[in-house]
């Protein structure tokens, strides 16, 4: 493999795993083993949640320098899983570039899960946390029925690539303000164990975790980073149900 196709595959694979919810520790080690596999005498790593910096050293003498600006973030744990199998694969047996390509195109291009399953684990999800917090059965029905539709609302929110703070103000408005008005209509009898039913599928917690893991392990600005990003998160879902209950006269 030639020098400016290592820096790729360590970057391709590195930039992946990023997006999809992995720590910067195991972002940077991951690109630190496939350039040393393939040579690298060195290698130095800088990453941040938007961004990758990697400067490799090679056997010849020469040195290069690659950087990968990351815009999106979207938590796949078992993508994640298949990228890191793939780096312990490139580690072990050295394949060449194509070879390398086409496994990580595959992983890239494999979905887990069909929207409608998505959806429908979305309102089992919900009824189980409106029952969780004090709902009755009714109230549960209603808070799965909103649960499945709110994650085709994320779902082609996400796919027109929108900022995800605004993603989830738009998505609490428009669920606490049909809450309310399904209530009102006298389907359902509890606002609030409704709409937390259904708010905990858009809270960040794996990105609160995982601020707090890169803390721990030393890497200070990309926690603080991650756990700003979940507080905007956190706010931009406020900011929605507040906005439903203000024009709509209040919550009942």
């Amino acid at each position: 493999m030639e020098n400016e196709q290592i820096l790729n595959c360590a970057l391709d694979i590195g930039e992946q795993m990023l997006i999809s919810g992995a720590e910067v520790g195991r972002v940077e080690a991951a690109i630190r083993f496939i350039c040393t596999a393939y040579g690298c005498t060195r290698t130095d790593v800088f990453t941040i949640t938007s961004s990758i910096v990697v400067t490799a050293f090679f056997s010849d003498g020469t040195r290069g320098t690659q950087t990968r600006r990351i815009t999106v973030s979207r938590t796949d744990l078992t993508k994640l899983h298949r990228l890191n199998a793939l780096s312990r694969e490139i580690c072990a047996n050295k394949p060449d570039y194509g070879q390398v390509q086409e496994k990580l195109q595959k992983i890239c291009a494999w979905t887990p899960y069909p929207l409608w399953l998505q959806a429908l684990g979305s309102a089992l999800i919900a009824f189980s946390f409106a029952i969780f917090f004090g709902g009755d059965i009714f109230d549960g029905a209603v808070a799965s029925v909103l649960g499945f539709g709110l994650r085709y609302l994320t779902w082609y929110l996400q796919k027109a690539e929108l900022n995800q703070i605004f993603v989830n103000v738009v998505a609490s408005f428009l669920l606490s303000f049909s809450t309310i008005l399904l209530v009102r209509s006298g389907i359902g009898s509890n606002v609030n164990k409704i709409i937390i039913g259904n708010i905990m599928l858009l809270i960040p917690g794996i990105a609160l975790t995982n601020s707090l893991r890169d803390m721990i392990s030393g890497d200070i600005m990309t926690g603080m980073l991650r756990f700003l990003d979940a507080v905007l998160v956190a706010a931009a879902i406020a900011a929605g149900y507040i906005l439903a209950g203000q024009l709509l006269g209040g919550v009942v």
